[in-house]
Parts: C-alpha cells; structure tokens; sequence
C-alpha cells in the first residue's frame, strides 16, 4: 500500500494532522500533498516550506512561520495543554503524520517530538481514520509516550535524512543581563522550565554551578545538556519533556537515553503536575507588558503571531508548585497598557535588562512602580509615570509623580 492508496475513501476536506516544530515528515507530507487537492493542514509552529496552495487550509493552535501571514489562516486559540481535547470534540482528524524511527520490536519511536500526536493518534483511530509514518533512521530513539505499537499504524514510508537543526542564539549583552538576572533567583533543587531562545538560554547556562537541579519542560534544547554535562542535574530524577530540537551532539546524547522521558501534551503542560514539581522555576517571554502586569505573548497589531503556547500551563502550575517562581523575561518593552489581548498575567517577577520587577503579592500600585522603576527603559519612565496617574496607578497627587532617580 502506498500514501494515495491509503488516503482513498477519505471525506472531502479532511483534516490531516502532521507533525510540527523540528520534526515535520517533509517527505511523506509532500505525498500527501500531490495525493490530494484539498485538504486542512493542521500542524503546530509550522515551519517555512510546508503546502501553501489554493485546496490547502492552514490551522493551528499555535502559529510558525509558515503559516503566520497566511489571511486564511484558521487560528484556535487554546492552551497547549487543551489541544487534545480539540481532537475529541470541534476537531477531529482524519489523518495524522508521523516522523518516526524505523520500527524495532514492533514499535516506532517518535523521537524528537512527541507533544500532541499520542492525542491525534487516539482520536483518529477512534473515527476509523490513517495513521502515516514516515521512517526516519536519523530520528533519535526516546523513550515513555515517545514509543508507538507499529499495530497503531496503517503505513510506513522509510525516508531518510538529517532533522534540521535548532537555530542558534547568540547572547547578546541585553539577554546575557536578563538571563542573569533570572539565575541568581534559581536555588539548588529547582525545577526548571524554558523555551528555547537567546533570554532562555543565558538563564540556563547561568546555572552550572547549581546542584540537584530538575528539568519539567515542554520543550528543551542544548542548554539543558550543559546543565547534564556541568553536574548541575539531579541524576536521580528523569529530565521530563514533550518535545526537542537542537544540536547533532544533543541528538546523539537523547539516543536511547533513560534519562529523557518523553510524555504527551496532557502530562507535561498539566498545571496540577506541574505544580508537584519542588520549586518549580517557569521563565517565559513576552512582546510586551504593561502597568496592571498584563503579558502579551501573542499578537503583533491585532495579528496572530504566536500563540498561548505553553506560557499559561506553566505560570499556573509554577505559581502553585511550594517554592515555585515564574518568570516573565524580555526587553524593557514596558507599555502603559498592552492594546492586544493578554496572553497571561500574576507571574513571580518581570524581568528585563533594567532590572527585576515583584509582582506576585504586591498591590497594583506598587506593581506599577516595581515595573516603572526597575523594568522600565530610563526613557520612557517620565511618560509611565503620567499614564500611571491616568490609569488610577499612582496615590500621590498628580504634581508629585516623579521618575525614579
């Protein structure tokens, strides 16, 4: 059987779920492509290069490049976390493409990215619907929800070839002060989640020196491996993720490693599990915050740019975890109020090259301070402080704000 014989019988329009982030099945999805005229695309952070065509919708919960500034682009917001309950209900699949290992002992691994897909596979099995791997020998094996029974696949397509590698961020002097600023508030035995990026790598590189370290993320990247390599993780304790990408050297160091478990979207962004986690430490970026401590991840003039993600899952699940921190990290990009809809709000701290602003726990006037005084660029400080007294923020009267000295 081949991909055009297993897409017959197919409703019209159907959804087909592939494989996202760094681990598309460029080579399968091309099949599919050529097999049918139209079809919903659906694919989380999809990356440049992927079907953009009349017949070829896009959707996604969380918008990549390749489909960012595509104007019929069907956007559902809804927090990583949730996403497989959209397979159950509003929607279903009708096909999910895998990027797997070749099969061994009658299972395939996932490898690299597991997240969504155990749902997506569930859900279409469940309609009668395919199940289309592509056959990778250069996918890393991983273990936990990582390996599927080859008897939950209709067909399996070898292709070959290299996974592309994580982009690399260079640090500059604002994110290496940023990145600082975060690590000194990271003790020994924490918890650690972060994206990937250059503000989150320079905070995790920042802790070599810690010990007992754990690691519950939804994603991870060389930085972590630093950590591994430096003695600062807890040996004692698997690193938790749903996803990866990165370096040939990390690639080659996940390979049947027991220390890696890979688990599903519904474990590693659960907000309840990630609130068991000791001192649990989430550092998320934003494109903006404002004076009411309002974060927006999301939009850029009114436009999808990204989406919720997995910043709400672990915020909520930090904030509740004992010892927990979570971490808004970004320039001192520090609004009177975000004109865009808010992507999360009560984190631990905002924190940009200027300095560490405490929320959690301080009236809405003395956040306002906090972010104005110790977050805020110097330049536009004067102007904060008039749309602080517009914006009820301020006690004193209006004649006596003054800029921080």
């Amino acid at each position: 059987m081949d991909v055009r014989s297993a897409l017959r019988g197919l409703p019209a329009n159907p959804r087909i779920v592939v494989a996202g982030n760094h681990a598309v099945p460029w080579h399968v999805l091309g099949l599919l492509d050529e097999s049918l005229d139209e079809y919903r695309l659906w694919m989380l952070n999809a990356p440049a290069g992927i079907p953009d065509r009349a017949g070829v919708t896009h959707e996604t919960s969380f918008v990549g490049p390749g489909m960012r500034h595509d104007p019929g682009l069907s956007y559902v917001p809804s927090r990583l976390s949730m996403v497989p309950t959209l397979f159950e209900t509003r929607l279903p699949p009708d096909v999910v493409v895998l990027h797997t290992t070749p099969p061994r002992d009658g299972r395939v691994s996932l490898g690299v990215e597991v997240n969504v897909l155990p749902s997506a596979i569930e859900a279409v099995r469940r309609r009668g619907g395919v199940v289309v791997a592509q056959a990778n020998r250069e996918m890393p094996w991983t273990y936990g929800d990582a390996e599927v029974d080859l008897d939950h696949i209709d067909l399996v397509v070898e292709a070959d070839g290299p996974l592309p590698p994580a982009p690399v961020s260079v640090a500059d002097d604002d994110s290496a002060t940023i990145g600082h600023h975060v690590s000194t508030r990271v003790r020994d035995g924490s918890t650690l989640q972060a994206g990937i990026g250059a503000v989150p790598d320079a905070t995790l590189r920042g802790l070599t020196a810690r010990r007992g370290l754990r690691v519950w993320t939804e994603m991870f990247s060389d930085s972590v491996l630093a950590l591994e390599q430096a003695g600062a993780l807890d040996r004692e304790v698997p690193i938790t993720a749903s996803f990866l990408f990165g370096s040939p050297e990390l690639l080659a160091w996940v390979d049947r490693n027991p220390r890696v478990e890979m688990r599903r979207t519904e474990v590693t962004n659960a907000p309840a599990l990630i609130a068991r986690n000791p001192a649990m430490t989430s550092v998320n970026t934003a494109l903006q915050v404002d004076l009411f401590a309002q974060a927006n991840a999301s939009r850029i003039r009114a436009r999808i740019h990204s989406g919720f993600g997995g910043q709400t899952d672990f915020i909520v699940g930090a904030m509740h975890s004992l010892g927990g921190q979570a971490f808004i990290a970004l320039r001192s990009t520090i609004v009177p109020m975000v004109d865009e809809p808010v992507t999360s709000f009560q984190m631990t701290a905002v924190v940009t090259e200027q300095g560490v602003a405490e929320i959690h726990g301080n009236d809405q006037h003395e956040q306002a301070r906090q972010l104005i005084e110790h977050a805020a660029h110097p330049s536009v400080r004067d102007e904060l402080w008039e749309e602080a007294w517009e914006l009820g923020l301020v006690r004193v009267a209006r004649d006596e704000v003054r800029p921080a000295p």
